[in-house]
C-alpha cells in the first residue's frame, strides 16, 4: 500500500500505481493538512468577504456573488456545465494516472476540499472504477477543466464510468468502490477541476513508453547496421568523449557493444570500399542522444509537475489566508509535451531511412526488398511505403501546440497553453514511432537471414531468435501486417534485452 501525501510522488511510483495496480492511500499527516485547509475555507466564509470560486461565479463571472443558501448548489452547477468533452475517451491508463496526480495535488493542503474527496478518488483508483473522460475540450488554461470536470462528475453520481470493459451508470460503479454519490461543499468542486492533471498524466504515460523506446532504438538500429554490413567504428567511446552529450555517450555505448563479437563486421573489416556509412547509420548515436537528453530534461519538469499545487485560488493555513493565481496554466507541461514529440519523432524519422537502406538492393547489397524472386514477390516493399506514412504523419504533428492561444472566457482566459493538444499528439508520434521500429526490426532480422551462413554478435543472435520465435522468415509474400502487429507486441515484451542497456 502505498501512501499519497502531495510531496513524494515519482515516476517510479506513478507506474507502479498506474500500471501495476498498486493501492495506495492517503496519508495521515496529508490528512491533517487537508484537514487545516478546509477549516480555513469555513472561516473565510464565515467573514463574508468575497472569494473567487468560493461565492462568487467563475471566470469573467466572478463579479457575481453566491448567496449562502446556494453555495453547495454552484459547486454541483460547475461541474454539470464544464463537462463539455468531445471526442473519444481517453484510454485507462491516462485515467488512472488523472485520479492519482487529482488526489495528490488535493493532499498537499492547499485546494480547500474534505479529506473524504481524497480518499473517493482513490477508491476509485484501487477498484479501477474508472469515470470516462472524453479525450477533447482542454485548451490547458484554467488547467484541463473539460476532462477533469468529467473525471468529477461521478462523485455526484451522474455520468459514466468503465468497470473492466463495460460500461456502468456511475452511481452503480460508485456502489463497486464501496461509494455513494457526494454533495459537493464551498471550493470542492473548483478543486477538482483547476490544474493540469489530465495533459500531466499524458505525458507521464509517454514518458513511460520513451524511456523503454529510447533503448529499443538502439537494439533495433544495432541489428540494422550489421544487417547492412555497416561498420562500428563510429560508435568507438574515444570518438564520443570528444562531444560528451550523455544522450549521446549511452547511445553509442550500447551500439558498439550490442555489435561487439559479430562475425558480419568481422568479415568485411578489411577492403570495405564503403569508407562511412550514411548518417541513417553513423549518426545513429547523436539522434537517439538527442532524444535521450530531450527526455532527461522533461523527466526533471515532470518531477515538478507530479507534486505540483495547480488549482485557485490556494488555502494558506498557517497564515489564515487565500490567494488568488495562475498556478493551472499548463505552458510548462505544454512545452515540454512539445518537444519530446518532436525528439520522438526524430527517432522514427531515422528508423525509416535505415529500413530504406534494408530494402534498397543498390545500397544494401541484399536481395531487392529483402525477399528472393522479387518481382513475383514484393517482399517489404509497401512496409517501407508505411514506415514511411507514419514518419511522415508525426512529423506534421511534431509541429507544436504550444505556440498557439485562442481567447477563451470572455477574454478573461486570454492567453492559453493547448497543453492537452500538444501531449495528446505527443501520445500519437510515440504510437507511430513504436510501429516504425517494429518495421525496421522486422527488415533487420530479415537482412540476417540473408547473411547466412555468417553470424552477428551474442546478444543480437538472441534478439533475432526471438523475433524468428515469433515471426517466421519471409520467403514469400503474405499479409505483412500481421508480421508488423506480432513485432509491435514482441516490442512490448522486449524488456530482457534492453535492461541491460543505457
Amino acid at each position: 500500500m502505498l501512501v499519497v501525501d502531495g510531496k513524494s510522488l515519482d515516476l517510479e511510483r506513478y507506474r507502479a500505481i498506474v500500471f501495476d495496480g498498486s493501492r495506495c492511500v492517503l496519508d495521515n499527516m496529508a490528512r491533517d493538512r487537508v484537514e487545516a485547509a478546509r477549516q480555513t475555507v469555513l472561516e473565510t466564509l464565515d467573514q463574508e468577504e468575497p472569494v473567487y470560486g468560493v461565492n462568487t461565479g467563475f471566470g469573467d463571472l466572478a463579479r457575481v456573488r453566491i448567496a449562502a443558501d446556494k453555495l453547495a448548489l454552484l459547486q454541483e452547477r460547475l461541474i454539470l456545465s464544464h463537462c463539455a468533452g468531445v471526442g473519444a475517451p481517453l484510454d485507462p491508463a491516462a485515467v488512472r494516472g488523472m485520479l492519482l496526480l487529482r488526489a495528490n495535488t488535493l493532499a498537499r493542503g492547499h485546494s480547500g476540499v474534505r479529506p473524504e474527496i481524497i480518499d473517493a478518488l482513490l477508491s476509485l483508483l484501487n477498484a479501477n472504477v474508472l469515470p470516462l473522460v472524453p479525450s477533447r475540450g482542454s485548451v490547458g488554461a484554467s488547467g484541463d477543466l473539460a476532462p477533469l470536470a468529467h473525471l468529477a462528475l461521478p462523485l455526484l453520481g451522474k455520468g459514466s464510468m468503465l468497470v473492466g470493459e463495460e460500461t456502468v451508470a456511475a452511481t452503480e460503479g460508485l456502489a463497486r468502490a464501496g461509494l455513494e454519490p457526494f454533495t459537493l461543499e464551498p471550493k470542492e468542486g473548483l478543486a477538482l477541476i483547476n490544474g493540469t492533471q489530465a495533459m500531466t498524466a499524458l505525458l507521464a504515460n509517454a514518458v513511460i513508453a520513451v524511456r523503454r523506446l529510447v533503448r529499443i532504438a538502439d537494439l533495433v538500429a544495432a541489428m540494422s547496421v550489421d544487417a547492412l554490413r555497416g561498420t562500428d567504428a563510429a560508435f568507438d567511446p574515444r570518438l564520443h568523449a570528444l562531444r560528451p552529450y550523455a544522450g549521446q555517450r549511452a547511445s553509442a555505448n550500447n551500439l558498439f557493444t550490442l555489435l561487439s563479437g559479430s562475425e558480419i563486421r568481422e568479415s568485411h573489416r578489411i577492403g570495405d570500399v564503403r569508407v562511412q556509412d550514411p548518417y541513417s547509420l553513423r549518426c545513429a548515436p547523436q539522434v537517439h542522444g538527442a532524444a535521450r537528453d530531450v527526455l532527461f530534461d522533461v523527466e526533471s519538469k515532470l518531477a515538478i509537475e507530479l507534486n505540483a499545487v495547480t488549482d485557485n485560488p490556494l488555502i494558506f493555513p498557517e497564515d489564515g489566508v487565500i490567494i488568488s493565481g495562475g498556478n493551472f496554466h499548463g505552458q510548462p507541461i505544454a512545452i515540454a509535451a512539445d518537444i519530446l514529440g518532436m525528439a520522438v519523432a526524430e527517432l522514427g524519422t531515422i528508423s525509416e531511412r535505415r529500413i530504406e537502406k534494408l530494402t534498397n538492393t543498390a545500397f544494401s547489397g541484399l536481395p531487392p526488398f529483402l525477399v528472393k524472386d522479387a518481382g513475383l514477390n514484393s517482399g517489404f516493399m509497401i512496409a517501407q511505403v508505411t514506415a514511411a506514412a507514419l514518419a511522415s504523419e508525426s512529423k506534421g504533428l511534431a509541429h507544436p501546440a504550444s505556440v498557439d492561444s485562442i481567447p477563451t472566457s470572455a477574454d478573461k482566459e486570454d492567453h492559453v497553453s493547448m497543453g492537452m493538444g500538444a501531449a495528446l499528439k505527443l501520445g500519437t508520434i510515440v504510437s507511430n514511432t513504436t510501429t516504425i521500429l517494429s518495421i525496421e526490426l522486422l527488415c533487420a532480422a530479415q537482412g540476417i537471414d540473408l547473411l547466412r551462413p555468417m553470424r552477428t554478435s551474442a546478444a543480437l543472435e538472441a534478439l533475432h531468435a526471438a523475433v524468428r520465435e515469433r515471426i517466421e522468415f519471409w520467403k514469400e509474400d503474405r499479409e505483412i501486417a500481421q508480421d508488423i502487429s506480432r513485432a509491435a507486441e514482441f516490442l512490448d515484451q522486449i524488456d530482457p534485452f534492453i535492461d541491460a542497456l543505457d
